[in-house]
């Protein structure tokens, strides 16, 4: 059971702040392309949100070491996928789409989890899924596409959306091997484990390919991806799994897309066009379906 000791609207706000946060994120992450590489975003992003844990985190880290040691292999895996490979491919990805289409693709992360489930935890979807992740991948295509299939045969055109599309899968897998290990682990001694784990991935990138230095064109940006997104967010997240349950939760990550595409038409003045309209529209139907499928799922199993 879920507490409700808060007023609602303070329960359902916070969600809503911490995908506002995210969605901002993608627009940033667009707009700082342009003043630094994506290694060096990466890297300063979580070398930020790591200075700022230490002095919290290290005590908890020595006292609860054995808890470190018993799933390390374990935090390993969640950094490379969650950390490491999806928000690396991200910053990668904004060098050749809009942060429209990569809010847009963002919210496919429910339909590839359903995919993922499949191969880690051999949960088998019923139709309700299979038409839900149909659809949103049609969806998928159709902004890809820019309103017309036959343009995806031109696969140079689309790079940053595929690496996009590439970036949310390893993101599924996130998600999955989480509900499949289920830690017994302080969230945020996880989350402070993880972002070391993360610096050391990107050490033989840095070593190989350089570090931008940071400058006044993309100081604010660094320090914004650092401390709103990467542990700001997911503190809002957490409290409103907390009061609001992960089901009710979760529906919440639709407004990414929404809200992207705000940010980016008055900030980077990104147009909206019609195939982002109905295709945006298809995937959101499909992501409907397919939650509407584990819901009914997990009323069963609670009613067994």
């Amino acid at each position: 059971m879920y507490s409700n000791s808060k007023p609602m609207w303070w329960a359902i706000s916070l969600p809503i702040i911490a995908v506002l946060i995210w969605s901002m994120n993608i627009a940033v992450t667009r707009y700082v392309s342009d003043y630094i590489s994506p290694v060096s975003i990466s890297f300063y992003r979580w070398l930020v949100a790591f200075i700022i844990l230490t002095p919290f985190m290290l005590p908890q880290v020595w006292k609860q070491r054995h808890l470190v040691k018993q799933h390390f292999m374990q935090f390993v895996v969640l950094s490379a996928f969650g950390m490491f490979l999806y928000q690396g491919l991200a910053y990668s990805a904004a060098h050749y789409t809009t942060a429209t289409n990569m809010g847009i693709i963002n919210a496919f992360i429910p339909v590839f989890t359903i995919f993922v489930s499949i191969l880690i935890l051999r949960e088998i979807p019923n139709r309700f899924a299979v038409v839900g992740s149909i659809l949103s991948f049609l969806g998928l295509l159709y902004v890809i596409g820019r309103g017309d299939f036959s343009n995806l045969t031109q696969l140079a055109g689309h790079s940053g959306d595929l690496i996009m599309v590439l970036a949310v899968f390893f993101y599924a897998f996130y998600g999955v091997f989480l509900k499949k290990w289920q830690l017994k682990v302080p969230l945020l001694l996880s989350l402070y484990v993880q972002i070391a784990l993360t610096l050391v991935y990107h050490l033989p990138f840095v070593l190989y390919y350089g570090i931008d230095a940071i400058n006044q064109g993309n100081v604010a940006s660094v320090l914004y991806a650092g401390i709103l997104p990467s542990l700001v967010a997911p503190l809002l997240w957490m409290m409103a799994v907390q009061y609001l349950g992960p089901n009710r939760t979760s529906i919440f990550m639709n407004l990414m897309p929404v809200f992207t595409a705000i940010i980016a038409y008055f900030w980077l003045h990104e147009a909206w066009t019609m195939s982002h309209t109905i295709g945006g529209i298809v995937i959101l139907v499909g992501i409907a379906l397919a939650q509407k499928k584990s819901l009914s799922v997990k009323k069963s199993t609670l009613l067994s």
